[in-house]
């Protein structure tokens, strides 16, 4: 069953959409939508994977931040997202009075936000897909490890290799890329921050990464390596499109929730 839900965030409306079937568990998954992405999702990823949750026994709350969709007011950006975060929270929880643990899921920049504010919020776990790095909406430039194994890869590949050799590669902005590449990883703020809030969150923590995706690699250019919360598909797709990775996905879900 879905349902569609209008639910205050300051002076604003935002409006949502619930999935839920009549037996459901005691847990449920508040969705956050990355970006300035609609709660259905890239081709509407986010409202099938609602609704196999749902099927599954597991109540999903999606909804548009604010000016975003059909919710009101200003986009606040991913970075000021808390009041957006706590009043879906509240809606669920109303909506669903039986809820014993609600797990926060969200993908690039809804993940940044989690990360930035799950501990302020009665969350009980989060899982955190692809995470966004960058204090701007949009990427200017990769960290030089992500750099790195870009390169690597392209020299790994004969096609590429026969491009360099029959000048169908550009060779200044190569000497741009590679000068990049050798360089240190820049301290970010953000990053810093994304740290220090998600070590005061309470909960268990999943971290999910497609390894052949640029956020999750510029991610992981940032991030302790050994971090035992990290777990990796080879999808190279952003928000885990395809069968295998959907599949993937889905189980990493219900391990949270259950």
């Amino acid at each position: 069953m879905r349902r569609h839900l209008a639910f205050p965030c300051g002076a604003d409306t935002l409006v949502g959409t619930l999935d839920m079937e009549a037996a459901t568990g005691p847990a449920a998954i508040l969705l956050v939508s990355g970006g300035r992405e609609v709660r259905a999702g890239s081709w509407g990823g986010q409202a099938q994977i609602a609704a196999r949750l749902a099927a599954a026994g597991i109540p999903v709350l999606r909804y548009d931040r604010r000016g975003i969709g059909e919710s009101e007011g200003t986009d606040p950006s991913f970075l000021n997202t808390r009041d957006d975060l706590a009043a879906a929270l509240s809606a669920l929880r109303t909506t669903v009075p039986t809820l014993r643990r609600v797990i926060a899921f969200g993908n690039c920049d809804a993940a940044a936000a989690l990360m930035l504010h799950g501990a302020e919020l009665a969350l009980d776990g989060l899982v955190l897909a692809n995470p966004w790095t960058l204090e701007t909406d949009e990427a200017q430039a990769a960290p030089p490890e992500a750099l790195r194994r870009r390169y690597l890869a392209k020299l790994a590949n004969p096609r590429e290799v026969l491009r360099l050799l029959t000048g169908g590669v550009n060779l200044a902005k190569l000497a741009r890329g590679l000068k990049q590449a050798a360089s240190n990883a820049p301290k970010s703020s953000l990053v810093e921050a994304m740290a220090a809030n998600l070590a005061r969150f309470p909960g268990p923590v999943t971290i999910l990464l497609a390894s052949g995706d640029r956020t999750a690699q510029m991610f992981e250019a940032v991030w302790p390596a050994a971090d035992p919360r990290i777990q990796r598909h080879a999808s190279s797709g952003h928000s885990f499109a395809g069968e295998d990775a959907q599949d993937w996905l889905f189980e990493r879900l219900l391990e949270a929730v259950r």
